[in-house]
């Protein structure tokens, strides 16, 4: 994992990659109103709120596998972007979720993860989806690999400067 010289660095880091991260929103992801609750060197835990558009039952309850799917590998990209540095491009490269249960409710669903194991040119993930609910279990768990390709230069400064694949 990347080291930072002093705890200010690390913390003007993961502020700054938060509020990149949340401006540049796009699509689905953009829909999904993500809000970051938590960030650390190499974990994240995100809220999503509720939004019967993405429920496939008539009453409005129950999630679509699709959301949970691509709400943990976008978790896991940012916690790749928090663990590593000088990152040109990372994609997903295998991504797997165990649906432990109906994901129904009309909670905010709380995504935690963590990227515990970088090398050269791959991070791998795990992570976990529960509704923020009195008496709610986890509706999900996840794990993935993002394949990296690093250089000078970051993507993250790319996405600030808007610079190429920015």
């Amino acid at each position: 994992m990347a080291t930072m010289t002093s705890k200010g660095e690390q913390a003007a880091k993961l502020e700054k990659i938060a509020s990149i991260w949340n401006s540049r929103a796009h699509g689905l992801i953009g829909e999904m109103n993500l809000k970051i609750e938590k960030v650390e060197e190499s974990k994240v835990v995100l809220r999503m709120p509720f939004n019967p558009d993405f429920c496939v039952d008539d009453e409005g309850t129950l999630l679509h596998g699709g959301i949970l799917t691509a709400l943990l590998d976008s978790s896991f990209g940012l916690a790749n972007f928090l663990a590593t540095d000088n990152v040109q491009s990372m994609s997903t490269i295998d991504l797997r979720v165990e649906y432990l249960r109906p994901a129904e409710s009309r909670a905010d669903i709380i995504v935690s993860a963590e990227c515990y194991h970088i090398t050269r040119h791959v991070a791998f993930n795990s992570g976990r989806a529960w509704f923020d609910a009195p008496g709610k279990p986890e509706v999900a768990r996840g794990s993935a690999a993002f394949s990296l390709i690093r250089g000078e230069g970051s993507m993250l400064d790319k996405m600030n400067t808007g610079g190429p694949g920015g």
